[in-house]
């Protein structure tokens, strides 16, 4: 598995998460309302620079094998390749052994929701995963975070009538075979 890429869309610049990002981000995630369904409350500055160190160090050897893959999604102007704007959100990818599965995550800061951003973040990280041959992406949604399930309609995945732990249910995107 590559080295996690900055990915451009019409709006948005998808940069590789720094530690840098955590002023940025704990703006963007100050929103109360976005832990209705994952429970939690905003993150201070500090604490996401440690998350962020964690996360930018890669998973413990107790899950050999993981690659992760983690984004600050930007507003970018169009045509404004090297340069970004504010941060918007997140896309993440936790990529399983031998890059057969991924597990999927974005969230978008209250402030830009409802604009398609979710949807464009996640189309193009779902979009390089299976580029890089990622066989499945699987997203856990709140089975009442209607929002995120538009997100994973429009990105491709199915609703499994699989539920997790944690009572999400798993909404899949089989990829194409290797040898097709």
């Amino acid at each position: 598995m590559t080295a996690t890429p900055r990915l451009l869309t019409g709006r948005l610049a998808l940069d590789p998460l720094r530690v840098e990002d955590a002023e940025d981000m704990a703006v963007v995630l100050a929103g109360p309302a976005l832990y209705t369904f994952i429970g939690g409350e905003p993150p201070s500055v500090e604490r996401l620079r440690d998350r962020f160190g964690r996360m930018i160090a890669g998973p413990s050897p107790d899950d050999a094998g993981q690659v992760w893959h983690n984004w600050t999604v930007r507003l970018r102007a169009p045509g404004d390749e090297p340069a970004a704007g504010p941060a918007v959100g997140t896309v993440q990818a936790t990529v399983t052994p031998a890059g057969a599965t991924s597990d999927v995550a974005w969230v978008v800061g209250t402030g830009h929701q409802g604009l398609g951003l979710a949807t464009e973040a996640a189309t193009a990280m779902a979009g390089w995963l299976l580029s890089t041959g990622v066989r499945r992406l699987v997203a856990h949604i709140h089975p009442e975070h209607a929002a995120s399930a538009k997100v994973a309609q429009r990105i491709g995945l199915l609703a499994t009538g699989t539920f997790d732990d944690d009572g999400e249910q798993l909404w899949a995107l089989d990829g194409p075979d290797e040898e097709a």
